[in-house]
């Protein structure tokens, strides 16, 4: 019993302490969105964006058809469910947020067909850009930078769609397992290839034309976060031409950068201003010095 009476000393303290009114002690947990809903939804969403890679074991359809018709209808209706709760976070009513909601997923279920042919040109890439690639189905299933890229063409849409939170979830689950940091705010055009992918960030206002090709480590960030809320919605990212290849470690700083077209970026370059079209960026090697050591041979 003694035990009891210390749990519920402790239990009463933190009930107290919910009383507070900030931010951390909001309690309306249906009120607000299911992360674990919306990592649900993007595996369906997954299994939407590639049929036959990935799909349900436990159940079995006749056809295509049938099949897609319950997949989508499962993931419109949860996908919707998502949206509404964020909606109503916002200040809408329960009945304007299903309303809202509603439109705003057909408008994303119809922008499918166009996120798939985004990720059919980042596969492409893919494939063209690595010689280690065996397949598409290999690199369907295993390479990471697919993945953050499929999660970010998702989330892109919702973004463009002014939906609040949700994009941003669902990017940080694929950076999560990936370690891909890529902001659904961010624009990225088609033929898109992430190689190993480690450590790369790509910030919220970063622009990407086509045929862009960045290694790990790569860093499209802004030059200061000092500014905080003041600086929401000021470019503060580089944007990347056409046909550049960034390698591993490399950093391209600022709303004002411009790295030109067919540019290749050496891998550990700090770059905090603009770089004209064609151009190689390389740090010039370190000296080394190698010491044979006394008795290490002998």
């Amino acid at each position: 019993m003694e035990w009891d009476k210390k749990i519920a000393s402790v239990v009463d303290a933190v009930l107290a302490d919910y009383h507070q009114d900030r931010d951390i002690d909001r309690l309306e947990s249906f009120r607000n969105p299911d992360k674990d809903a919306i990592i649900d939804i993007i595996d369906k969403l997954r299994r939407i964006v590639f049929p036959g890679y990935f799909r349900d074991k436990n159940y079995r359809s006749y056809n295509s058809r049938n099949q897609l018709s319950v997949l989508l209808e499962d993931t419109m209706i949860n996908l919707t469910h998502q949206i509404a709760l964020v909606f109503e976070s916002t200040g809408e009513s329960a009945e304007t947020a299903k309303t809202h909601a509603e439109e705003v997923c057909m408008a994303f279920f119809g922008a499918l067909p166009q996120v798939r042919a985004m990720v059919q040109t980042d596969l492409q890439a893919a494939y063209d850009g690595d010689p280690a690639a065996t397949g598409m189905a290999e690199i369907i299933f295993a390479y990471p930078g697919l993945f953050a890229i499929t999660v970010y063409r998702l989330a892109h849409v919702l973004y463009t769609l002014n939906v609040p939170m949700l994009p941003r979830i669902m990017t940080e689950h694929a950076h999560s397992i990936t370690g891909i940091d890529l902001h659904p705010g961010a624009t990225v055009g088609e033929y898109f290839f992430i190689d190993h992918g480690t450590g790369i960030v790509v910030g919220e206002t970063t622009v990407i034309g086509k045929n862009v090709k960045i290694y790990q480590g790569v860093t499209l960030g802004g030059l200061s976060t000092r500014g905080g809320q003041s600086l929401r919605g000021k470019r503060r990212h580089p944007t990347i031409e056409d046909n550049v290849t960034i390698y591993a470690n490399a950093s391209i700083l600022g709303g004002d950068t411009v790295i030109g077209r067919d540019c290749v970026i050496g891998a550990n370059s700090f770059i905090t201003q603009s770089v004209p079209p064609c151009t190689t960026v390389t740090i010039k090697n370190q000296e080394l010095q190698l010491k044979t050591r006394p008795g290490c041979c002998e």
